[in-house]
């Protein structure tokens, strides 16, 4: 996933400039609240460029943050808060801090881009062994229910700032056998200064579940889903593209790979 995000990230927080980062978290606070009531640390799996973790620091929870990618850190970690949020660079499949928190969270479909099972399987044993007893693991994911109701299609994005314009171009490539996708990125990118065009293209691997094959994989980690939602919302899962799962973990449930 280094390599997946080694250009796109240049350009992440302004491709994502309009997503609603304090609403979300504000949606994730009140899960791990219900859930876990109390709670006063979080680890992020897959944190980006930190915008998340900013406004659970804010929200009054000790943050700790892992991404592969280094060109996301370098901005998340222009964001950091003395002993209130840090950022790790790490693999959310082998990654090991060493801690346990309260909460353990993954957003924005980084679980999705874990494609095989194995993958998968380790980014929860990851989870299980950075929670105390009883912690809470909340997710978000594509849902297969939902991508066979509504196939993705090729879309367009245009976004600017004081420097660039970008036009960005998602074409989906469906792989059914594998449940997966592959959002095949091209990126055109205008220097407003110079007016000199370049362009960039990546592939990112993504794949979609259905609730039965999740529930499986995290029994097998030392999980049990508490529920399952709809995105940024309250309402069951049904045949939404995007889902969300509450996970605790067992008591005595506990170990590596």
């Amino acid at each position: 996933m280094s390599e997946v995000f080694c250009d796109y990230a240049r350009y992440y927080d302004l491709l994502y400039k309009d997503k609603d980062y304090i609403g979300e978290a504000a949606y994730i606070h009140g899960l791990i609240q219900k859930y876990r009531s109390g709670a006063k640390t979080v680890l992020n799996l897959g944190c980006g460029t930190g915008r998340h973790d900013a406004c659970f620091e804010k929200l009054g929870y000790q943050v700790a943050g892992v991404d592969l990618s280094e060109t996301m850190l370098i901005e998340a970690r222009k964001r950091e808060i003395l002993n209130k949020l840090e950022f790790f660079q790490g693999d959310i499949r082998s990654v090991d801090l060493g801690r346990k928190f309260d909460a353990v969270i993954s957003l924005f479909h980084v679980i999705s881009y874990q494609t095989t099972s194995d993958d998968l399987l380790a980014a929860f044993w990851t989870a299980n062994k950075h929670l105390k007893d009883a912690g809470i693991f909340i997710f978000d994911f594509w849902h297969g229910e939902g991508v066979l109701n509504d196939p993705p299609s090729v879309r367009i994005k245009h976004l600017e700032d004081k420097l660039v314009r970008i036009v960005r171009e998602a074409e989906p490539v469906v792989h059914r056998e594998r449940n997966v996708i592959d959002v095949n990125y091209r990126i055109m990118v205008t220097d407003k200064k110079s007016g000199r065009n370049s362009a960039l293209m990546e592939t990112h691997a993504m794949r979609y579940f259905f609730l039965a094959d999740l529930e499986s994989l995290l029994s097998k980690t030392g999980f049990l889903i508490k529920n399952s939602f709809q995105w940024m919302s309250d309402k069951p899962l049904l045949s939404a593209w995007y889902g969300l799962i509450v996970a605790v973990k067992k008591d005595g449930q506990s170990g590596i790979i």
